[in-house]
Parts: C-alpha cells; sequence; structure tokens
C-alpha cells in the first residue's frame, strides 16, 4: 500500500516539480492557495501534468485555515507532511511583515498542530539559507548561529525550525528542516533573478543590477533540490537540519557573463544599490547531507541556467501573461 504524503505549495515552483517526480510511488494529497504573489496561472501551468493523475487529490486553500487543514486531516490518513507553502522573497516580506508573519509561521504551526492531533511521524519544513543572514565565515554550515536574520522573511523561516524543534521534544514528531540554497531552474518563479535577466536579456531591455556584481549566490538547481527532498521522505530522522546547495557560489557579474554567453546577447544594466535585506553572499556547507544522506548536487551553474533558458524561450505564452 503506498505511503500518503500531504505536500503544502504543491502547485508551486518547487512543490509541483516533487509532485512530478514522485507522483508514480505515493499517494499525493497536495495544497495550494493559488494566491497571487505572481500570476496564478503559472500555477495552473505549474500542476496540468499531474491535476488528473489517479494518486493526487488537490485542495485549493490556505494554510492559514485552521478549520479546513482540520477537515483535510479527517479526510485522509496522511503518513508525513512535505511543508513547503510559504509567502516567499526577502524583498516584500519588508514591506508586509504581518502577513509572511501569518502565512509562515501561524501556517506551520497549524500544520504542526495538526501533526500533532493525528500522530503524523515525519514532518519535513522547507527553510532557507536566509536565517544564516549576513555572516562573515562561509560556507554555512548548520551547527552556525542563526540568530541575525536580516529580513521578516528569513526571521520566518527561522522561526519555522524552532517550532520545528519544539514539537519534536515534546511530542516526538520527527522532523527534519531542508535550508534551500537559491533554488532555480524550469518552472522557476518570475521575480527571482534567472527569470527576470532571461527575460531582460532576450526581449532586450533593460535591468536592475545591484551592487557591483560581486555579491554571491548558491544557485542550485531544481533537480538536485527534488533529489535532496526524496532522499529525506525515504530516511527519517528524529531531528536534523541539512543544507542543501550546489556549494559553489557564483558572483552576479559571472551570473551575466554565463546568461550573455548562454544566449549570445548583451545585457542592458541599470547600476542600483543593494536593497535592504538582501545578504551579500550564500554558500553552502553541504558535508552533511553527502554523509547522511548521501546527496549531491549533481548539475553545474552554467548547464543549469542553459536548462532554464531553453524551457523559458518554450513557454513564451505563459511569460507574457507574467
Amino acid at each position: 500500500m503506498l505511503k500518503t504524503l500531504l505536500i503544502t505549495g504543491c502547485a508551486g515552483f518547487i512543490g509541483s516539480s516533487l509532485v512530478e517526480k514522485i507522483v508514480d510511488d505515493y499517494q499525493i494529497i497536495g495544497v495550494d492557495e493559488f494566491n497571487d504573489y505572481y500570476n496564478p496561472l503559472w500555477k495552473e501551468e505549474n500542476v496540468k501534468n499531474f491535476l488528473n493523475h489517479p494518486h493526487f487529490k488537490l485542495y485549493r486553500t490556505d494554510i492559514r485555515d485552521y478549520q479546513i487543514l482540520e477537515e483535510i486531516f479527517r479526510q485522509n490518513k496522511i503518513d508525513k507532511i512535505i511543508h513547503l507553502a510559504a509567502r516567499a522573497g526577502v524583498r516584500p516580506s519588508l514591506k508586509d511583515p504581518l502577513l509572511y508573519e501569518e502565512v509562515n509561521v501561524k501556517g506551520t504551526l497549524n500544520l504542526l498542530e495538526l501533526s500533532r492531533k493525528n500522530q503524523i511521524k515525519h514532518f519535513i519544513f522547507a527553510s532557507s539559507s536566509s536565517v544564516y543572514g549576513n555572516q562573515n565565515k562561509v560556507p554555512f554550515s548548520e551547527t552556525d548561529p542563526t540568530d541575525q536574520p536580516i529580513s521578516p522573511y528569513a526571521a520566518t523561516k527561522k522561526a519555522g525550525e524552532l517550532f520545528c524543534r519544539l514539537y519534536n521534544e515534546n511530542y516526538q514528531i520527527k522532523m527534519t528542516c531542508l535550508r534551500f540554497f537559491t533554488v532555480y531552474g524550469p518552472k522557476g518563479r518570475p521575480d527571482m533573478a534567472p527569470y527576470l535577466f532571461t527575460k531582460a536579456i532576450l526581449n532586450g531591455e533593460e535591468i536592475q543590477k545591484f551592487g557591483d556584481g560581486q555579491t554571491q549566490r548558491d544557485y542550485t538547481y531544481i533537480d538536485d533540490i527534488i533529489e535532496g527532498i526524496n532522499k529525506v521522505i525515504e530516511k527519517e530522522f528524529d531531528f536534523e537540519i541539512f543544507n542543501l546547495g550546489n556549494n559553489n557560489p557564483v558572483s552576479l557579474n559571472d551570473f551575466i557573463k554565463n546568461l550573455e554567453e548562454i544566449t549570445g546577447k548583451q545585457m542592458q544594466i541599470k547600476q542600483m544599490p543593494i536593497p535592504a535585506g538582501d545578504v551579500v553572499k550564500t554558500y553552502a556547507d553541504i558535508a552533511k547531507a553527502k554523509k547522511l544522506l548521501g546527496w549531491q548536487p549533481q548539475t553545474n551553474f552554467k548547464t543549469g541556467l542553459e536548462k532554464f533558458v531553453a524551457w523559458y524561450k518554450n513557454n513564451r505564452l505563459l511569460n507574457m501573461s507574467s
């Protein structure tokens, strides 16, 4: 008999990519509110490939709505939860911290509380490299301090980790927190650099470049992230935190150079100061994930960016509605 997974954020970038990969092997209860953070038509497109799959059931609801979640738990015998739903984005969180707290903290707590009441054995929480803040020590290790987030988004992700630890300690629910490092690839969100820069360079539009181009991100290809989540689904720990990153930061200048080489076009750039809340560098130490999960990223940045650009070109109709 197939295990049943509840996947929140199932219509988003990471969530839909995960469902597509594993839907043959599990019964999947998907939860997503299809909000307007970006055009909801994107999410409709994301779920098309598995919406009618016999192993998949979709609930269009908000994780802030405890009563509806309670009903979902009542109707389904759930074995594990993969909690990917969140209000994403560092910069937008500075404009509306209350919304980020409501969705990312209260929504997470709703799911943890229902896990406690329904004897859920294993809870997987999508955290973020943003919890490390602007620390100087690199690469970032899971044991490094994470008590100085510099955006409301980062603070909500740290709060989520703390609640996971609390529910593990007090209610013996097995918990795995995954700190994702700048995920990119096909279906990538339209507010992220790969999408924005690809759109600009292919359309001959000017793009804002924040800072001198020395800021670095540990871009991690979507297939590698999905493989990491999959390994955690299969392997339960009492309580663990894992970095899932590429272990190879790319500067903004190198990002632009790679994109220019791939497209054969020149980027038109408008120089801007680095916005508040943005960290200077992200860099994952992945020794723990290698050792305990046997996980290793397989896709280098240029190859991943080539795949993303190819996807973008093949999805023009979708991109025009962004």
